[in-house]
């Protein structure tokens, strides 16, 4: 029998994994990389389900992408992703949450803390991700950057108030 803890943390990681696939799916076409809230249930996922559960969390939204499931930008889906522009930026979620769960729960869960997990989530997103499309495109550093992780700042910025917020409010609720 599945203690009541692991049977709760699989329930709330399948809504998170279907959070981030409806998340992808308000896309915003911005060049080779889309603004999607992909990113901020992926953050929000780390704070709230930690990193273990969030990392298996994240691994199974891309085993479902990979086979063939349309949750991912724009409602694509295929190991063809992984290829293209935004390849690194969805194996970067795989890091991110872990590194974003592990210092969330580091900093005793608090709000300053998960903030500061949340950018260095997001760092290393872009430090994935944006090389990634460097690659793929054959571009320079400069524009990369400029396509790649420039646009994105100010909305991630709010998507990680947003997500700093949600996470006080609904941590009490399924503790």
């Amino acid at each position: 029998m599945t203690p009541p803890n692991q049977l709760k943390m699989t329930v709330y990681t399948a809504l998170f994994v279907a959070l981030i696939a409806m998340g992808a799916f308000i896309a915003i076409p911005l060049g080779p990389v889309p603004i999607v809230l992909q990113n901020l249930f992926v953050l929000l996922a780390a704070i709230i389900l930690g990193p273990v559960w969030g990392l298996a969390c994240v691994g199974i939204y891309l085993l479902i992408g990979l086979a063939g499931l349309p949750v991912f930008a724009g409602g694509t889906s295929g190991i063809g992703k992984l290829f293209g522009p935004t390849g690194g930026y969805l194996i970067a979620y795989l890091p991110a949450v872990f590194v974003t769960g592990a210092l969330s729960k580091k900093l005793k869960n608090s709000m300053t803390g998960d903030v500061i997990a949340m950018v260095i989530g997001s760092i290393i997103v872009y430090a994935i991700g944006v090389p990634w499309l460097k690659i793929a495109f054959s571009l320079s550093w400069q524009k990369a950057v400029a396509v790649g992780m420039l646009p994105f700042l100010i909305g991630d910025g709010l998507k990680i108030a947003a997500a700093a917020f949600m996470g006080k409010k609904i941590r009490p609720l399924i503790r």
